[in-house]
């Protein structure tokens, strides 16, 4: 049973990692061609149908135009919702790890912050990545700016482990008990 949370506990740590890697990128090491995938993607200057759909595109807004700060928000937005899930995760990390000698009721009550890290982390990626980003700004049209295999690969990690993080793990059985009575007899 130790085994196995340590391993729940290594999976949360690893996506509060990830998600702390994102951030750093995003803000601090690469924010110039990070920000440059947000303003394609809310611009849709690069879709395959024209202009059918570009009523719904927040063009690339320029300071004479006023409207320089709304991609710079919209990107800032990301990395708070991303800053906000790894602090979870990790949260959620060091409550597991002060518990996890502790009865199975005491470890599962222990999970909620890891849960609300896992799980704001998914609405992200499958919100904001796939569904705003994919259909509304129709993403998945673009050669270039393309984050939807990316976002489903996310998505399908973090929900993975939410899943494996969340199930309750039984108090460990007794021998006899789990071969059905007295152990003796049988085959």
């Amino acid at each position: 049973m130790l085994a196995l949370r340590h391993a729940k506990i290594a999976l949360l740590a690893a996506s509060g990692f990830f998600l702390l890697l994102v951030v750093l990128n995003n803000a601090v090491f690469d924010y110039p061609s990070n920000y440059a995938f947000v303003q394609h993607v809310l611009g849709m200057d690069t879709l395959f149908s024209g202009e059918a759909q570009r009523w719904r595109a927040l063009p690339d807004p320029t300071p004479e135009d006023g409207g320089y700060w709304l991609h710079h928000a919209f990107y800032w937005g990301l990395i708070a919702w991303e800053a906000a899930a790894g602090a979870l995760c990790f949260a959620g990390t060091w409550r597991l790890w002060r518990v996890r000698a502790a009865p199975a009721a005491v470890f599962h009550a222990a999970k909620p912050l890891a849960i609300y890290g896992l799980t704001l982390t998914l609405l992200q990626w499958f919100t904001g990545f796939i569904t705003i980003g994919g259909e509304w700004f129709l993403m998945w049209q673009s050669s270039t700016w393309n984050g939807q295999n990316a976002a489903a690969r996310m998505f399908m990690i973090f929900g993975i482990t939410l899943l494996f993080v969340a199930t309750r793990e039984d108090e460990p059985v007794e021998r006899d008990q789990a071969v059905g009575g007295g152990g003796a007899g049988c085959a």
